[in-house]
């Protein structure tokens, strides 16, 4: 397996400016695992709904998620990421990665440019 991950505007890329850089070595640890594996563990993975998906990591105590899609089953399209500080995903979180969602398909059609991740 060897899917392609892009990020959708710059939601991903701002997320990322909040991690340190033990924090983002987990992330991108995370990423290659979406990346290679065909069957994802739900330790790092989860299904929110409407197709939406949730990365889960977790580092020094924190919790962190990433929103993500299917675009096919080889390319995958990040959305929003947060630091997690409740038990469950907080819905205004869901909400925003779900317009987010809705965004990206309407512009889809329009070939709408991708920032290549790996």
């Amino acid at each position: 397996m060897n899917r392609k991950i892009r990020s959708y505007r710059n939601y991903f890329e701002e997320f990322k400016k909040t991690l340190s850089d033990k924090e983002l070595i987990k992330l991108k640890y995370c990423l290659e695992v979406l990346k290679t594996q065909e069957r994802l563990s739900h330790k790092f993975f989860g299904f929110i709904r409407d197709g939406l998906f949730e990365l889960k990591m977790e580092y020094g105590g924190n919790i962190y998620r990433v929103f993500f899609i299917f675009e096919n089953e080889n390319v995958v399209i990040l959305f929003n990421g947060f630091q997690k500080k409740t038990q469950k995903t907080p819905v205004e979180q869901i909400t925003k990665a779900l317009q987010i969602k809705k965004q990206y398909e309407n512009e889809r059609d329009n070939k709408t440019r991708l920032a290549i991740i790996s």
